[in-house]
């Protein structure tokens, strides 16, 4: 008898990540997947938490501004440019009405988030424009953020190197 099923494979540029966690109450310890690395996470007494380690709030805006760093640097070699230092400052407006009141009326994402890089390179005006906007176009945690409908303001500054 002829089987009906499709044999799917997956595109070969398709990384998995994984991690796994394990807690009690709020505290938590993250495994990361195919690494002996772990993630302690709590949250503020406001939230039930002891303080122990960073939120998961703390964590999101992190991996933004590592992620963005991480990709600057693949955009800058396709470009032919040096990046030197890195600043990164992220901000974000939560309404906790729903994390902690439970308001059907709010919404639980970030309302907006300000992401401002001061970056040390030997890039021209141009290409520095061209990093930024395809350092955003091509980070998967800021296309996360932006395509979850936060308001995203997003500010990079050249600094020349020596």
């Amino acid at each position: 008898m002829a089987s009906n099923a499709i044999n799917v494979r997956p595109k070969e540029t398709v990384a998995t990540f994984t991690v796994s966690g394990t807690g009690t109450g709020v505290a938590q310890t993250v495994r990361v997947g195919g690494s002996t690395h772990e993630i302690a996470v709590d949250t503020l007494p406001a939230f039930g938490g002891a303080d122990s380690a960073p939120s998961p709030i703390s964590y999101a805006l992190a991996a933004l501004v590592s992620c963005n760093q991480v990709v600057a640097q693949i955009v800058a070699k396709d470009l032919g440019i040096r990046l030197d230092a890195f600043a990164f400052d992220a901000a974000a407006d939560l309404d906790t009405a729903v994390l902690v009141g439970g308001s059907h009326e709010a919404n639980a994402n970030f309302e907006s988030l300000t992401l401002e890089a001061t970056i040390h390179t030997n890039a021209t005006p141009e290409q520095f424009a061209a990093l930024k906007a395809e350092t955003e176009r091509r980070c998967p945690v800021y296309q996360l953020y932006a395509r979850s409908g936060v308001h995203l303001t997003t500010t990079w500054h050249r600094e020349a190197s020596a």
